[in-house]
């Protein structure tokens, strides 16, 4: 039976169908032939080398910017994600987002809990259709989510490496996407690679009346930059499901009546975490009995 390390607690319905496949491990070792982490999680070249004999990282999300990729395919270490299952409700959560800054919802929700509406109504807000919607990142989760948007009036505009054989307005220099854009939406991967993405003169590009939602990974925002384009008033207002020092949020941000937040809940649905799970399971299982891998990243 391989053995399975769990470097940090993952939920029940993961580690009750590892646990009848795998002997589950709780250090490090070299009998430890296989590893699950939650996407995001940070794998440093120490853990790596405390693991002499790993085999397999099944990582439980789409995101594996915590995942040395080039030095795990050095050692031979196969890594796994678990993309597509979670596309639908990140997306939902986009739009969420998009709907919640521009209607003021989660302040027009306090208000009303606080009995302020027989004092007067509550100030009017900004309507969507007519809006353009500029994606940073196009793949599966910014395709499902010009989708929603294009359903509520927005046109949708985007940012990648090279255009696609889409029906949306292409830019390949972002802060030309944010000077067009009502709504900057970032669905693209983490990594060094995008690290601080959107700084201070995208923010700026985006200008006072344009609004950032963030559903990707905290790290490709300068969060420092975002906070004082918020306290200027060079931006209308964020919207975010994830930050740079997760699960900790900068004061600034939970003081601002500007920002939405939320506690990166993109994938957090019973359906979508248990289709995760599922995922990861069979990715092992197939590394084990030498079949081919449901989702290899390498």
């Amino acid at each position: 039976m391989p053995t399975i390390y769990l470097p940090v607690s993952l939920p029940p319905f993961l580690t009750g169908p590892l646990e009848a496949a795998h002997e589950l491990a709780q250090e490090p070792s070299s009998k430890i032939r296989g590893m699950v982490v939650p996407g995001g999680f940070a794998v440093s070249e120490a853990l790596l080398t405390s693991l002499p004999n790993l085999e397999i990282i099944s990582v439980f999300g789409v995101g594996y910017d915590g995942v040395p990729i080039s030095r795990c395919q050095q050692r031979g270490i196969r890594v796994t994600n678990t993309p597509d299952v979670l596309t639908e409700d990140v997306a939902d959560i986009a739009t969420a987002l998009v709907l919640m800054t521009s209607r003021n919802l989660a302040a027009a929700e306090r208000f009303t809990r606080a009995s302020s509406w027989p004092q007067g109504a509550f100030p009017l807000a900004h309507a969507l259709r007519g809006k353009t919607a500029g994606i940073v990142g196009l793949g599966r989760i910014g395709k499902a989510i010009a989708q929603r948007l294009i359903a509520h009036g927005l046109k949708i505009a985007y940012f990648g490496r090279q255009p696609q054989a889409v029906d949306y307005d292409y830019f390949n220099k972002l802060e030309e996407l944010a000077e067009r854009s009502d709504f900057l939406i970032v669905a693209c991967p983490g990594g060094s690679s995008t690290k601080h993405l959107i700084n201070a003169e995208v923010l700026t590009a985006l200008g006072k009346d344009g609004t950032l939602i963030n559903i990707a990974r905290g790290s490709v925002v300068d969060e420092t930059a975002l906070v004082a384009a918020l306290k200027a008033g060079s931006i209308r207002g964020a919207g975010l499901d994830v930050y740079e020092n997760e699960p900790y949020v900068p004061a600034e941000l939970i003081a601002s009546d500007r920002v939405v937040l939320l506690p990166h809940v993109g994938s957090a649905t019973h359906e979508t975490r248990h289709a995760m799970a599922q995922l990861v399971v069979e990715n092992l299982t197939a590394h084990f009995e030498e079949n081919p891998l449901r989702t290899p990243v390498c």
